[in-house]
């Protein structure tokens, strides 16, 4: 990192990754993510690593394109008609990044930022309501900010639910 981020610099990125979800600009947020970018939503609470468990999301940049462009797709069931989506981003802290684990598949990054999450989708007549926890690992890349990892740890990871075809 050649200089140091500051708060707002970080909460507008992350105030932008909401916004690229809510307007359904699934590319653009796939472009957040470095190349060696992952994004996970462990399927347990407490789980420490996406490895040998299942989880609801774990996807690396070429898996997150593939979901992009069943999302895009005109047929797809799930989200005929689509999502409508609300992301409220809050309670931000911003720490050093831990050193990289391949254990945990995580490469270097910058910074971790710990934030509360509201998702509010609407589709078909019923909205749902997702809350949680996530956490990203931003790493600086020619001058912009990029998401190494991101993991959201709903509340209710352990609950059955309907089809998630949108991130969270």
């Amino acid at each position: 990192m050649s200089a140091p981020l500051d708060r707002g610099q970080i909460e507008s990125f992350l105030f932008r990754e909401a916004r690229l979800l809510d307007e359904r600009r699934f590319r653009d947020w796939v472009a957040l993510f470095t190349d060696d970018g992952a994004y996970w939503v462990p399927a347990a609470a407490g789980q420490s690593t996406p490895f040998g468990q299942a989880s609801l999301f774990y996807d690396d940049r070429d898996l997150m394109r593939t979901r992009v462009e069943r999302l895009e797709h005109p047929l797809i069931h799930v989200q005929n008609p689509p999502s409508r989506t609300a992301h409220l981003i809050g309670n931000i802290e911003i720490e050093a990044a831990p050193a990289a684990d391949p254990a945990l598949d995580l490469p270097p990054s910058d910074v971790l930022v710990h934030a509360s999450l509201l998702m509010a989708e609407y589709r078909l007549d019923v909205q749902r309501l997702f809350a949680g926890r996530q956490r990203h690992w931003l790493r600086v890349v020619d001058g912009q900010l990029r998401i190494v990892r991101k993991r959201v740890d709903l509340v209710n990871s352990e609950a059955a639910f309907e089809a998630m075809a949108v991130p969270i």
